[in-house]
């Protein structure tokens, strides 16, 4: 089983949308860092700050600031330098909301992406986990920025009118933690980048005793499914093609 995306070659840049930091280099990072080392532009769009997110007494206050400053470390592992985050929206309270769309389409046609990795705004019920509401929430308003809202040049006049953005089609959707994948790239190569950008984000996985491990299992159980050599990784997606 397996989709058909476009050839890396025919992509000159990617803009990935999540939640949280953390969120995409959990599901995508082995993938983003193969992009980057071909050359592809890769931006990362932060829809929250993670103020909600931690496992130890840290200030509240200070856990906005502390998961942005290791989310820009964890993407510099990945060879991407810009990483963007939206104002206004709350870790745990978001909503795919006509605001966060108007927020997320205002990216788009400002970096005019081919291809985005975004969250599935489908539950994935035998991974609640990856399914958390603001994954749903910010997968949802992504895929409804990419269609119709950044395309359409009559939705959101305002982006036209007063900022001068053009509108912008994107032509592939990748999804994240979608129950049914279709597409899997090997990140055998890339997974000491994928490594050292979740240890980046200290405050959320340092009270993992073997991070690696883990992962590496989940790698190798992705792999297999999709009929991969032994000792292979792979991150899974669903692969949407926008006419």
């Amino acid at each position: 089983m397996s989709a058909n995306p476009l050839p890396d070659t025919d992509i000159s840049r990617v803009l990935c949308v999540a939640a949280h930091p953390d969120d995409l280099d959990f599901g995508a990072s082995g993938t983003i860092a193969s992009f980057t080392a071909a050359g592809i532009e890769v931006a990362y769009l932060l829809c929250t700050r993670g103020d909600a997110g931690g496992f130890d007494d840290t200030p509240r206050e200070q856990m906005a600031p502390l998961r942005e400053a290791e989310q820009r470390e964890a993407a510099a592992a990945v060879g991407v330098g810009d990483v963007r985050f939206l104002d206004g929206y709350h870790d745990g309270l978001l909503e795919p909301t006509i605001a966060l769309q108007r927020d997320i389409a205002r990216v788009i046609r400002q970096l005019r992406p081919d291809r985005m990795i975004v969250q599935s705004p489908e539950r994935n019920w035998e991974r609640l986990g990856a399914s958390h509401p603001d994954h749903l929430a910010a997968g949802e308003a992504a895929v409804r920025a990419v269609y119709p809202a950044a395309r359409n040049p009559f939705a959101f006049p305002e982006l036209l009118a007063d900022e001068g953005l053009e509108p912008w089609a994107v032509r592939e959707l990748w999804l994240m933690a979608h129950p049914a994948p279709d597409h899997v790239v090997r990140v055998d190569d890339t997974f000491g980048a994928k490594i050292a950008a979740l240890k980046a984000h200290r405050s959320q996985t340092s009270h993992h005793e073997d991070l690696e491990g883990m992962l590496r299992g989940w790698g190798s159980m992705i792999a297999a499914r999709f009929g991969l050599p032994e000792g292979a990784l792979a991150e899974p997606f669903k692969v949407v093609s926008i006419a």
